[in-house]
C-alpha cells in the first residue's frame, strides 16, 4: 500500500481549496489529454504539476482549485489539471513532475476536502482514469 506524504497548504503548495458549484471546469480537447496523459518531461527550466481529483464522491460538487501564481480549476469526479511552469512558490524543480490529489471528504456539518502529494506512480495512474480540464 502507497502511503500519501501530506502537504501543507500554507506552506509547500498553497492551493484554496473551496467547495464549488455544480458542473467541472471546461474539458481541454482530447489531443491535449493525451498529450497530458504521456507524461512527458517539462519543458527546460519548467516543472509540471497534476492536480486530479479521483473516483466519485460527491458527483454533484466541484472543488475549485486555486493555485499561487493565477491558475486556477474546477475538479469534478475524475478530472485532473496539468500545469507547467517555472519553479517557484509551489516548489517544482527544473524538469520534475509533481502529484496532488484533491479528494472531497464527508464530515458531520459540511463536506471538506483533503490535499495530499502522492508518489509518481499513484498520480500517473489516476491521471490515465481522468479527463483533463482547462484550467483559467
Amino acid at each position: 500500500m502507497i502511503r500519501a506524504r501530506r502537504l501543507s497548504i500554507g506552506l509547500q503548495l498553497l492551493p484554496l481549496v473551496i467547495v464549488g458549484a455544480c458542473a467541472s471546469g471546461p474539458v481541454a480537447p482530447q489531443p491535449a489529454d493525451q498529450d497530458a496523459k504521456r507524461f512527458d518531461r517539462p519543458a527546460p527550466d519548467k516543472g509540471a504539476l497534476y492536480i486530479y481529483r479521483p473516483g466519485w464522491m460527491a458527483l454533484t460538487t466541484t472543488i475549485d482549485v486555486a493555485i499561487v501564481g493565477g491558475a486556477n480549476a474546477q475538479l469534478g469526479s475524475n478530472t485532473y489539471v496539468r500545469l507547467e511552469g517555472p519553479p517557484g512558490p509551489v516548489e517544482i524543480q527544473d524538469g520534475q513532475t509533481r502529484f496532488v490529489e484533491v479528494s472531497v471528504k464527508v464530515g458531520w456539518w459540511t463536506p471538506g476536502c483533503e490535499i495530499a502529494e502522492v508518489p509518481p506512480d499513484q498520480g500517473q495512474a489516476a491521471v490515465l482514469a481522468s479527463k483533463r480540464i482547462e484550467p483559467k
